[in-house]
């Protein structure tokens, strides 16, 4: 699948995906300082979910109505590297063919897929 990793989802989070021979773009190392305009452009150019922890993602495409190729909110607990590997690890094993074009929330206990 292919990935643009959000600065605040982390590197150790991006390395794993790419260890699991995923395509990723890394913000942190390619594209720091962009704006959330931007990645969610480059998304929509360039076939990525987007995987974030920034909720103003919901607010960009709900109420302003921007296009995206998928979004996946994290919202899990403890806020760590480890547990976020965790969270996306099951969510990919379980649900990589609802992922693209929806916008998805998950936590340590739930998955949601929310449809455009």
């Amino acid at each position: 699948m292919r990935f643009l990793v959000d600065e605040c989802v982390g590197t150790t989070v991006s390395s794993h995906l790419k260890s699991e021979n995923h395509i990723v773009f890394c913000v942190f190392e390619e594209f720091r300082g962009a704006s959330d305009e931007q990645l969610l452009q480059k998304c929509f150019d360039e076939n990525y979910i987007l995987i974030t922890s920034d909720k103003d993602f919901g607010e960009m495409i709900y109420k302003n109505k921007k296009v995206h190729k998928g979004i996946i909110l994290i919202r899990c607990t403890p806020n760590s590297f480890k547990q976020k590997i965790i969270v996306l690890t099951k969510l990919i094993l379980n649900y990589s063919d609802k992922l693209e074009s929806n916008f998805v929330v998950v936590s340590n206990e739930n998955v949601r897929i929310i449809k455009p």
